[in-house]
């Protein structure tokens, strides 16, 4: 009697550890999910993001362009877009730019990658004409300056475009 008592409690004491043991692991799956759902996502995916000021007008925004390029506009009180960052459409290779815009919302300045050599370039604008055209050219990569004069005639400083 004393062994089968003996081997009652062992069996006993045994498969109440394995019952804790699958009980404890099997709760922990179970946890687990949840646990990782309640934690906030890293990513938001939005087609346009508008960031407001306290009068809640939009003063910034992220965007996707219609041709397709991605930009960061930047608009001052008045609702004017000044600052635009961003990339060129797909079809114009998504050359990087930043676009300095006047009052009247034309370019006023332009910084941009350009050709296949993806070279520098900066065009000096006023009323949205080309004035100054500073750059490396990306056929030969040397320097080169262009001016427009009002009456639209070009002279080279330097170099050729």
């Amino acid at each position: 009697m004393n062994k089968s008592y003996l081997a009652g409690a062992l069996s006993g004491f045994i498969g109440g550890m394995l019952g804790a043991l699958v009980f404890v692991n099997v709760q922990q799956l179970a946890v687990l999910p949840s646990a990782q759902a309640a934690l906030p996502e890293n990513v938001i995916s939005a087609s346009r993001i508008r960031l407001l000021d306290a009068a809640g007008k939009a003063r910034a925004e992220l965007a996707i362009s219609p041709d397709g390029g991605p930009g960061l506009f930047f608009y001052d009180s008045q609702g004017r877009n000044r600052l635009v960052l961003g990339l060129y459409a797909p079809r114009e290779s998504e050359y990087p730019f930043v676009v300095l815009n006047d009052t009247h919302q034309q370019a006023a300045g332009i910084f941009r990658l350009f050709g296949a050599r993806e070279t520098p370039v900066v065009v000096l604008k006023n009323k949205g004409e080309d004035r100054s055209i500073f750059g490396l050219n990306p056929g030969s990569t040397e320097p080169f300056l262009v001016n427009y004069s009002g009456d639209h005639k070009k002279s080279a400083v330097f170099g050729s475009f």
